[in-house]
This record gives structure tokens, C-alpha cells and sequence, in this order.
């Protein structure tokens, strides 16, 4: 197959420190984490689109414009059926966000014509497809300009100097700004929790107490980092807690926000994430529940610094 100049991604494994962000944003599996790094593995699977790059906490992943094979998306589809529908889907509608729609008909007309090779319906994936509205303008200009997250923790570190390891497991030491009560102050709080249980896995999403209700997903460690977390973020919410990087069976956890999405008809969403990189998968789980839920609801996410503060907060 003879090469072409087009777009590409382009990895700086100086900055890279293998957190493995970008691997589930790449929905053509063109990217593996090898040896501690994250790897461009086929010229022919990358569609140079860059969704990638806002997910690289390290700002490790750059589009350049060099000699490559071209993008084969018969051979990405192929691969993405063995996957199962949700894949499909969220490759797809990536493709559908950048106005890709010829890549997009060729992937479906291959499964057309390619219907033993999966075990899904393929009219649910074309009508999940044709009603997803793109966030982004169709314009991966907007997707470079997406702000990166930068952290103190994360920007103190010099390059390469955490290996393969994940920085939120890295050793950090600092003062606690916050005086000492005094001892003839009480220092009981009133709890803003409204209900048992928290724990995700352990939440009935037909639990009456989510009916029409506004949720709040948080990662484990946010409320202890968080001063104020019950005091200003939790009233008038029911609360969801969950681990991205320690917690196993993520899949069921897509499920019962989906559930709680069409069932129990939530109102709205609110995610608060901590600032190192892994805890961004808390994010991925809702944005991908939200894409297969046939009703849309408006999500907020919050990013808090290890120290307890708010970095960011905005509606996605």
C-alpha cells in the first residue's frame, strides 16, 4: 500500500508517562500501551482526527503531517465488531464528530454486507448513530483548543521521572493550610447524605430515591480531599461513589447509569473527578453511558486539586 502525506498523531515519550487516557479516546485502537509508553501501532488505524489529545494529561500527543499508509476504515471496522456494539457506536459517532460521514458509510456498509461477523443488531447501532448530535462542531480545531489539564502535581514532576508508573499513586507531602480548631469549638458538621447505600456497585438504579433526582458521581478519594464536600457540593443530591483505576466490573457500572439515565430519569449530572490522570476514567464512563442513554441530560464536571482545591468546573 503506498504511503501519503496526511495527519497524524505523533507521541512524545519523553512526556508520556503511560497512564493509558488516551487508549479508551482512541476508538480505532490504533494506540497500546507497550513497555510504559503509550504506542501508535498502525498508521493504517489512526484517523490523524486527534481525539486523543485532550485526554493526555501531559500534553504527550501532537498531530503532525508526514509520510503515512492511508486510514483503512474496512480494516478498523473489522476490528471494532469484535468488540461489541458500544464500541462500534462510540467509533462511529467519533467519526460522525469530525464530519467523516464517508468513513462512516463505509463502515456501515460493510457490516451490511458482513452480518455473521457480529452478534448485535446493526439497525440499533445506525439509529444510535443518526441521532447523535456532535459536541464539538465537527471541527478538531475545537478539540486542540480543549485547555490541558495541567496539574500542580503532575507539573512538579520532572520529565520521565515517574517511568511507567501512575502519578496518582506517587508520594506527595505538603502543609495543611488549615489551622487547628480550637478545642472548645465543636467541630460536628451535619452529614448532607440522603441516602444508603453510596458505593456504585451497590446502587439500585430503580431505587426510589433516584427518581427525577440530580446525581452525583464522585471518585473515592474527592471527599476526603474536599473540606466542604458535604457542606457545598453535596445537598439536594444523591450521591454515587466509584474508583476508576481500582475498581473492576466498570461495564455494570455503564449500566446502571444508563438505567438511571432512561428509568429513573435523573435530572442532571455531576461528576467530580481528582486531578491525577487515572481518576479521568470516572469522566469516560459517564460521557460513554450518556452517548448510548436515549435521553440526553446535561453533566458537570469538577477537577480537585489533592490539596482540595477546585481547578476546574464546567458543563460538557
Amino acid at each position: 500500500m503506498k504511503n501519503m502525506k496526511r495527519e497524524i498523531i505523533k507521541i512524545d515519550e519523553e512526556l508520556c508517562n503511560g497512564c493509558g487516557l488516551c487508549i479508551p479516546n482512541c476508538h480505532e485502537g490504533a494506540l497500546r500501551i507497550i513497555d510504559g509508553k503509550a504506542r501508535l501501532i498502525s498508521d493504517l488505524m489512526c484517523d490523524g482526527l486527534g481525539a486523543c489529545i485532550g485526554h493526555c494529561p501531559q500534553g504527550a500527543i501532537e498531530i503532525e503531517t508526514r509520510e503515512a499508509a492511508p486510514y483503512d476504515e474496512i480494516l478498523v471496522i473489522k476490528d471494532m465488531v469484535k468488540k461489541g456494539k458500544n464500541t462500534v457506536v462510540a467509533h462511529l459517532c467519533h467519526l460522525k464528530d469530525y464530519n467523516e460521514m464517508e468513513f462512516v458509510r463505509q463502515g456501515v456498509q460493510w457490516m451490511s454486507e458482513n452480518q455473521d461477523a457480529y452478534d448485535f443488531d446493526l439497525q440499533e447501532v445506525k439509529q444510535i448513530v443518526h441521532n447523535y448530535k456532535s459536541e464539538n462542531k465537527n471541527s478538531k480545531k475545537e478539540e486542540e483548543k480543549k485547555p490541558q489539564m495541567k496539574s500542580s502535581l503532575l507539573m512538579s514532576q520532572p520529565q520521565g521521572g515517574c517511568g511507567s508508573g501512575c502519578p496518582g499513586s506517587q508520594n506527595v507531602s505538603f502543609d495543611n493550610p488549615v489551622d487547628p480548631m480550637p478545642q472548645n469549638v465543636s467541630t460536628a458538621a451535619p452529614s448532607a447524605l440522603r441516602q444508603w447505600p453510596v458505593q456504585m456497585h451497590l446502587l439500585n438504579p430503580n431505587a426510589p430515591f433516584l427518581k427525577n433526582a440530580d446525581l452525583l458521581v464522585a471518585a473515592d478519594c474527592v471527599a476526603f480531599s474536599l473540606g466542604n464536600f458535604h457542606s457545598d457540593f453535596l445537598p439536594g443530591k444523591v450521591l454515587a461513589i466509584a474508583c476508576p483505576k481500582l475498581d473492576s466490573q466498570q461495564q455494570a457500572y455503564i449500566d446502571k447509569l444508563i438505567m438511571m439515565i432512561d428509568e429513573a430519569r435523573i435530572n442532571t449530572i455531576t461528576v467530580m473527578i481528582m486531578e491525577v490522570p487515572c481518576c479521568g476514567g470516572l469522566l469516560r464512563l459517564i460521557q460513554e453511558a450518556c452517548l448510548e442513554a436515549s435521553r440526553k441530560v446535561p453533566v458537570k464536571a469538577i477537577t480537585v486539586s489533592i490539596k482540595g482545591e477546585i481547578l476546574d468546573e464546567s458543563w460538557i
